[in-house]
């Protein structure tokens, strides 16, 4: 009886989880009763990772006087408007470029005659003016670019038929004349290109058909004419890309539908029409952008809204239409730009207020629309560029 009565009282002891404790039965062998571990507090609920930022993304909206900023999301290519965008500009803002380090942004402002400067925010994107801007151009400024060295600004002054050249601080990113600035150029110049070294400068000269060329003087950042300058294109000659090599020079011909190809020298930087060219494109195509591989082109077709696409021939300079090739872009498609990485490529509407963004097939060329695509810009967006700088 004694025994079974023991027995029972360390069965209830085991069920309440008392502490550890030793019931002796008649054998004398003892036993030890586990203490109960606490039930798990629930797991809480992980909170979404947001895809990883990837380079930023400006606009110039010409209609609306401003920049509209975006990060990119480097998963997706898609676009999301940057806090406190857009922001202010000068009247009709038309080209945009930014430095090759992703400090600084400079946009060229049409109607004002003069270039607005921006630092851009590393961790934002967003755009805070710099001291003393804007800085004072030609008349009817519409291209600007920056040399690949980071030194210079170049800027095409359509009404002036002249090409302002600055140096840039690299403290403040502030712009000042370069001595004997600006530099002659033909008929309505409006767009600017170099090639990777930044040993040479590319002008198209819209009214007059042809392409300046020069020589870019490393120190002082002069531009000199080279030999044989200006070299004939087509009609209405508007865009201007140098491929990732420095071998091949494209123009977009605007009156002619085509793009023409040219070699480059590589120790005068003059240019030689490429076999072939020029290129069909689609109606008034505006403007041209090569990927970072120098495998694809790209031509915006103002007048049919698309996008024609190229292989380059990595040996001639010669294009050739992609499968599927013009994509389907929006109303008056403008300007167009490709991420630093060549995947994905992201095209100024005009006509539609947006911005249309692709997926670029590293293989093919081919363009497929990202998800979400077109994104809302300004009125009139007219330039587009993507900083050359993961997170700034």
């Amino acid at each position: 009886m004694i025994g079974t009565h023991f027995r029972k009282i360390c069965l209830v002891m085991a069920v309440f989880a008392v502490a550890t404790a030793s019931c002796s039965g008649p054998g004398g062998n003892a036993g030890v009763v586990p203490q109960r571990s606490p039930s798990p507090s629930p797991s809480p609920t992980p909170t979404p990772t947001p895809p990883p930022t990837g380079p930023f993304a400006y606009v110039s909206n010409h209609g609306s006087a401003n920049v509209s900023a975006y990060t990119i999301s480097a998963t997706t290519g898609a676009l999301t408007a940057v806090a406190g965008s857009p922001f202010a500009a000068g009247t009709n803002p038309w080209g945009l470029a930014v430095d090759p380090s992703g400090k600084f942004a400079y946009v060229a402002n049409n109607g004002d005659n003069n270039i607005s400067a921006y630092t851009i925010s590393a961790a934002t994107g967003a755009l805070t003016a710099v001291a003393g801007s804007p800085f004072a151009a030609g008349t009817g400024p519409r291209g600007v670019e920056v040399d690949p060295t980071g030194k210079f600004a170049y800027v095409a002054n359509n009404g002036s038929a002249g090409v302002s050249a600055y140096t840039i601080s690299a403290a403040t990113g502030a712009l000042t004349a370069v001595a004997g600035s600006p530099f002659a150029a033909g008929v309505n110049p409006v767009a600017v290109a170099f090639d990777p070294a930044g040993a040479f400068a590319y002008v198209t000269n819209l009214s007059d058909g042809t392409v300046s060329a020069y020589t870019i003087n490393a120190a002082t950042g002069a531009l000199t004419p080279v030999a044989g300058s200006p070299f004939a294109a087509g009609t209405l000659p508007s865009g201007v890309a140098v491929d990732p090599t420095g071998k091949f020079a494209y123009v977009t011909n605007e009156g002619d539908n085509n793009v023409s190809a040219y070699t480059i020298n590589a120790t005068t930087g003059a240019l030689t029409p490429a076999a072939g060219s020029p290129f069909a494109a689609g109606t008034s195509p505006i403007r041209v952008v090569v990927d970072p591989t120098g495998k694809f082109a790209y031509v915006t077709n103002n007048g049919s809204a698309s996008v024609s696409a190229y292989t380059i021939n990595a040996t001639t300079g010669a294009l050739t239409a992609v499968a599927g090739s013009p994509f389907a872009a929006g109303t008056n498609p403008w300007g167009v730009a490709v991420d630093p990485t060549g995947t994905f490529a992201y095209v100024a509407n005009n006509g539609s207020a947006n911005v249309s963004a692709y997926t670029i097939n590293a293989t093919t060329g081919a363009l497929t629309p990202v998800a979400g695509s077109p994104f809302a810009a300004g009125t009139n967006p007219i330039g587009v560029v993507v900083a050359k700088k993961f997170g700034g």
